[in-house]
């Protein structure tokens, strides 16, 4: 509600601030406009909204301009960022995630390490955060290794002794970009270096505190021990990473976050599914299209398309192994059709 209200101000304050009669003023309602644009969109899980902010931070930087309110201009930059970053894991395709990672490039031409650090390392985070996101959904390692670098970046400034939190949120998102690198190149070395990550950024996030970050950070811990259990002999890994899972969802419940709770269903269903291939009976395998289902519950609510396509590719690929075990192979027709 108060965001509701929000926008509705602001969007009377441009009828008094007009472009015309004063445009610093209007450039800076619009851009505090797509901020509460944004955040809306981002609750209520809206791509309506969240192209509205884009919009929004646009028009705002028609009259914030680099040669006149350079750090004001940076500032919308880095905003308009983030919305298309929001509005670009809501989307199949990378195009909206590559808009972002320029806009955030923009942003570094006038926030310099020297003139700026940390708000130099901030926008590092987020351009090493829309790399990922690009490097997870294309061929190649191009843009994880462009990501691993770029965190690395940031750590010069976000130092452990000097901001805690914000170095732990950046071994956080390493450790995201490591995992990933390490399964693509299938390297058991990157995956190692993730996991260390991790672990020492949870040394930072108390669970009283910041349960949904520490939850994150559990989840994606259990990933990259997951990718690692599948190229080691045994299942040590893939069982530590279902517990990493479970008490992700012990905190990351679906009432709180739900997207955060779907993912890390997506991902226990993983692990459960690995786990099913090398044992006997379907319980592993029934468990996992459980999940699976539930996960696809909240993504397709929230519109989150790219998600719905994984997780109902996934959810389609566990039915089959749970009907081959069973004994009964269903036409591809039948798997199309659940």
């Amino acid at each position: 509600e108060n965001l509701v209200a929000a926008i509705a101000a602001y969007r009377g304050a441009l009828e008094v601030y007009t472009r015309s009669r004063s445009p610093l003023e209007w450039a800076m309602t619009q851009n505090n406009l797509g901020a509460a644009l944004r955040n809306l969109g981002i609750h209520q899980g809206s791509p309506a909204r969240l192209e509205a902010a884009v919009t929004a931070y646009r028009e705002a930087l028609k009259e914030y301009r680099p040669e006149r309110v350079p750090l004001d201009w940076a500032m919308t930059q880095h905003n308009l960022g983030a919305a298309l970053r929001s509005l670009g894991e809501r989307e199949p395709g990378t195009a909206r995630l590559e808009e972002a990672a320029a806009a955030y490039r923009q942003a570094l031409r006038v926030r310099t390490r020297q003139r700026a650090p940390l708000d130099w390392a901030m926008t590092q985070v987020n351009l090493g955060n829309v790399l990922a996101a690009i490097g997870e959904r294309q061929a190649g390692s191009r843009h994880l290794r462009e990501a691993v670098l770029t965190y690395r970046e940031a750590l010069k400034e976000y130092r452990r002794e000097r901001s805690r939190l914000d170095w732990a949120r950046t071994m956080s998102n390493l450790g995201n970009a490591l995992s990933s690198l390490g399964e693509r190149e299938n390297e058991v070395n990157w995956l190692r270096e993730a996991i260390i990550a991790y672990r020492e950024a949870l040394k930072e996030y108390p669970r009283e505190r910041m349960p949904l970050d520490w939850a994150m950070i559990q989840n994606n811990l259990g990933n990259a021990l997951a990718r690692l259990g599948e190229r080691d002999n045994g299942t040590g890994r893939l069982e530590e990473a279902m517990r990493c899972y479970r008490d992700a969802l012990v905190e990351g419940t679906r009432e709180r976050a739900p997207m955060q709770w779907a993912m890390t269903q997506n991902n226990l269903a993983g692990a459960l599914i690995r786990l099913g291939e090398g044992a006997a009976g379907t319980a592993e395998f029934e468990a996992a299209v459980a999940s699976y289902n539930d996960a696809l519950g909240v993504f397709v609510a929230s519109s989150a398309i790219y998600y719905v396509e994984l997780c109902w590719e996934n959810r389609d690929r566990a039915i089959a192994l749970l009907a081959e075990r069973r004994g009964f192979v269903p036409p591809p027709s039948f798997v199309a059709a659940q």
